[in-house]
């Protein structure tokens, strides 16, 4: 027996030592390790429901290697995240989560054979602040803003090449980032009267044609003065997407930022009056005389809460200069519209949008009783969408008990953004975007 056992002995420890062999090779241990650039990262933002998300990091990794040499493990991502704006800046830190990762080209397209870069598609939610690319100053100005967000990349596995092995790689240099939509648009500044505004605006591509305008206003938290936080804090900028730019064949769209709040009257706060309401037309004005393929008989005007109460003033005190309006959870309280305004405004195609969940802006005291009123008095192209609540219909984010998850009741832009807002118009379901479009003074 003990013969036996020394037959077997030798080739064991052969077959024991290739395997072992195999491992270290396979695993980059005894390949020979390479020396790269120094790495460095880029971010890419995504605007959703909710609002500016940093959906990807995209890794420089010095060097090219096989489609193949990363997943999802390769890194640990960390992102430490400030406010610049706040006594105390940091905000909080920690680890996303990798849900997808790949070796791509430096725009983050994926490589078919070999690539130099690494994208990071990290896991993203309503509730899940790390990846948030603003902040919400709810105790100073009230305002969002964009954070200054501090990623450190860490390779936690080898990257094996044909020339050997990257390992060791800690990147935290930023070179850049990307917000998809947002950077389509331009900004710029306009003053009347000592009242500046400042704006983001889309312009869709020369087609030799008259192109339509689409204004949107928005809510309290989007004041200031960068107006790319018009369109990101919350998902305005959708406006210049593929999919709704269809149904205008190409639209303009302009953002208006105010540096306070729509709502800032004469004698006070939400009185029915505001004192950039002026400013705003004339900034209106000459944006359509200096953008001479706008349509001036396709004008739409819509706004959100803050903004949808300016929208409620802009179509009450102009009614016969836009083609439609979508005031979206608009904050004009009903009593501060007399009888002779709403005759004024029911033969302007007006689209309400609201939820019934809405805490902030009670439909009861606001949006319902002047749809109706509107009714009363002969309106035949106004229309409410007044929603249960604000769920997600992405079927992305879900509550623990599995059922869609639910938005602030205030938030019924989300449906307009996404154009999930829809009538049986002449026996037919049409969209908010394919109604407004056919509007034309």
């Amino acid at each position: 027996m003990v013969t036996k056992k020394k037959k077997w002995a030798k080739p064991l420890m052969l077959l024991g030592s290739a395997a072992v062999m195999s491992l270290m090779l396979n695993t980059g241990v005894f390949a020979k390790e390479i020396k790269t650039q120094p790495p460095s990262y880029q971010t890419v933002t995504e605007i959703e429901d909710w609002g500016a998300v940093i959906t990807k990091v995209i890794v420089d990794l010095g060097k090219p290697v096989p489609v193949n040499s990363v997943t999802n493990e390769t890194f640990n991502v960390h992102v430490e995240r400030y406010d610049s704006r706040l006594a105390n800046p940091f905000l909080q830190e920690g680890n996303r989560k990798v849900k997808n990762a790949y070796v791509s080209d430096k725009n983050g397209n994926p490589a078919k054979k070999m690539g130099k870069y690494a994208v990071l598609e990290m896991e993203i939610s309503p509730s899940l602040s790390l990846s948030s690319a603003i902040n919400y100053d709810w105790a100073g100005t009230g305002f969002n803003d964009w954070t200054d967000n501090k990623y450190t990349i860490t390779q936690q596995k080898n990257i094996i090449t044909n020339a050997g092995s990257i390992s060791g790689l800690v990147v935290d240099t930023f070179t850049g980032g990307v917000r998809e939509l947002v950077d389509e648009f331009t900004t710029g500044t306009a003053t009347y009267d000592n009242v500046t505004l400042s704006y983001a605006d889309y312009s869709p591509a020369k087609d030799n044609a008259k192109n339509p305008l689409v204004i949107w206003l928005h809510g309290a938290g989007e004041g200031g003065t960068d107006p790319t936080m018009a369109i990101a804090g919350n998902k305005a900028a959708n406006f210049a997407s593929e999919e709704i730019q269809a149904y205008f064949d190409g639209a303009y769209v302009l953002a208006p930022q105010t540096p306070g709040f729509w709502m800032e009257g004469f004698t006070g706060f939400g009185d029915g009056t505001s004192k950039y309401q002026k400013a705003l037309m004339a900034l209106i004005d000459d944006y359509v005389s200096q953008n001479k393929d706008i349509d001036p008989s396709r004008i739409y005007i819509g706004g959100d809460s803050n903004g949808g109460y300016m929208t409620m003033l802009m179509v009450r005190d102009y009614p016969e200069y836009f083609a439609a309006a979508f005031p979206t959870c608009e904050a004009l309280k009903d009593t501060l519209i007399t009888d002779e305004e709403i005759q004024k405004m029911k033969n302007l195609p007006i689209w309400f949008i609201t939820a019934k969940t809405d805490m902030v802006v009670n439909p009861d005291q606001y949006t319902v009783p002047t749809y109706n009123r509107l009714i009363e008095a002969g309106a035949k192209d106004v229309h409410l969408s007044l929603f249960e609540n604000v769920i997600d219909t992405s079927g992305l984010y879900k509550n623990s008990d599995g059922t869609p998850y639910e938005y602030n009741g205030h938030w019924s832009w989300i449906y307009v953004y996404n154009n999930e807002v829809t009538n049986t118009l002449n026996g037919k379901t049409t969209t908010l975007m394919e109604w407004l479009a056919k509007q034309s003074l």
